[in-house]
């Protein structure tokens, strides 16, 4: 089973990449974990650009959450919402209505944030907006509050509660996905951390 992990943040050092790296070693056995790499370079959504496959970086996109048997995004929060490339991410991914990448797709969404909620607020805009498009959702949330300080050198969570509740997340991810039965990639072995 291949999880599909997108991190909301472009930043070269994001605590957001670091959760979503973090979930490698917490999959269950029958999953792996592959990042997707491409966020920056997905275009900005234009309805008029939007013919075939797209251009480049929303066609990467697509292919990617298409050829995966569940997604997880790990989101920052700006300004009490989704960062503006992974909304528009999503955008591109929505497309179109009741056959698009996300249609049915298992989702989870977990967040980091230097504050103290957790990007709890982000995290509940990403679920809105990939339930919208059709994608199955789960809806327990993962706030990792003063991200500057929740991870160990080696980028584990440090808070074995919060790792705890990461692999709760994790395993009715893929428990979701073998139900739908999208299973293209069933066998594959976990993502070495």
């Amino acid at each position: 089973m291949k999880v599909l992990g997108i991190s909301g943040s472009l930043r070269r050092d994001s605590h957001n990449s670091t959760l979503l790296r973090a979930a490698a070693e917490l999959l269950p056995p029958s999953a792996e974990l592959e990042i997707f790499d491409g966020l920056k370079v997905v275009e900005p959504y234009d309805h008029d650009d939007d013919v075939g496959a797209g251009p480049d970086g929303a066609r990467r996109l697509r292919e990617a959450i298409e050829s995966a048997d569940a997604l997880l995004i790990a989101t920052p929060e700006y300004n009490s919402s989704i960062p503006g490339q992974l909304k528009n991410a999503l955008d591109w991914a929505s497309r179109p209505k009741g056959k698009n990448a996300l249609w049915g797709k298992p989702a989870a969404v977990v967040g980091a944030s230097t504050g103290m909620f957790g990007a709890v607020w982000s995290q509940a805009e990403a679920r809105k907006a990939l339930g919208a498009s059709g994608a199955r959702v789960i809806e327990t949330d993962l706030p990792v509050r003063h991200a500057d300080e929740a991870f160990t050198e080696d980028g584990r969570l440090a808070d074995l509660e919060l790792r705890d509740r990461y692999v709760e997340i994790l395993d009715e991810l893929a428990a979701l996905a073998e139900q739908v039965g999208t299973g293209a990639h069933a066998g594959t072995q976990k993502l070495a951390a």
